[in-house]
């Protein structure tokens, strides 16, 4: 399995604090991997880098290498527009626009100008089907998004990143502010796109990173303190920091 994103050295400082201090990552096509780790300890802020979302702060500097397929995206020849059409973000609180579903979803495509009119109907659709969707909304495509519930507002989000059809999949916290049966059918729609996506979640939620993660990295501090196989994290931890952490002992 090819190797994604490749993170080399990453350090983030804001002002005076380094909120990262020193990443190395490899992250496969085709998987999901969880970042898991108590609050503030970096999860957030390292999904964020790999978006380029730090760019606009003033008060951040990021050095070392994020890869993307071999390419730098902080080379400052890259479009950051082409780099968040590749790298899709979807957040913890569902952030539909204040318009139709169908216009959440073809938004994307509409300003990267990936379809003209006629075409647009089919990747909506697909991408709404996708995000098992489809079947119920299919007959309200010009009704409010902020109208479904928080559920469905979710899988909206993740069919308007998708229907650009990116490589990467970045999810901060995408069920923490939903209902189990919403969670778990976002579980199981995370496990069908990992066919077509390498997808990133951030979760605070060690059972749902043991259900739906190939692989987990443990970060505590703004070090990356473990990565590996998500059962190995879980069962059979190297670092006694880490065996703390997934046992329960704080966080």
């Amino acid at each position: 399995m090819d190797t994604k994103l490749k993170i080399q050295d990453l350090r983030l400082h804001f002002g005076k604090k380094e909120v990262l201090k020193g990443i190395n990552l490899n992250i496969k096509d085709n998987t999901i991997t969880a970042l898991i780790g108590p609050s503030g300890c970096g999860k957030s802020t390292l999904l964020r880098s790999i978006n380029r979302m730090h760019d606009l702060d003033p008060s951040a500097k990021l050095s070392g290498s994020v890869f993307l397929d071999g390419e730098n995206i902080y080379d400052r020849k890259k479009s950051v527009v082409d780099i968040r059409r590749k790298i899709g973000m979807v957040f913890q609180k569902p952030n539909p626009f204040p318009k139709s579903i169908y216009e959440n979803v073809a938004y994307g495509l509409k300003i990267n100008q990936l379809a003209k009119h006629k075409a647009l109907q089919p990747r909506v659709e697909h991408a709404l089907k996708s995000c098992y969707l489809w079947e119920e909304v299919q007959d309200q495509l010009g009704k409010s998004a902020l109208e479904l519930s928080g559920g469905q507002q979710q899988r909206l989000c993740i069919a308007r990143a998708i229907a650009v059809e990116p490589e990467v999949l970045l999810m901060d916290e995408p069920c923490s502010a939903l209902d189990p049966i919403s969670t778990s059918k976002i579980e199981a729609l995370m496990l069908r796109l990992k066919e077509q996506y390498c997808i990133v979640i951030v979760t605070h939620n060690m059972q749902q990173a043991q259900r739906v993660a190939d692989y987990t990295a443990f970060m505590y501090l703004g070090e990356l303190v473990e990565f590996g196989e998500t059962a190995q994290i879980f069962n059979e931890p190297q670092m006694e920091l880490t065996r703390n952490y997934v046992s329960g002992h704080f966080g």
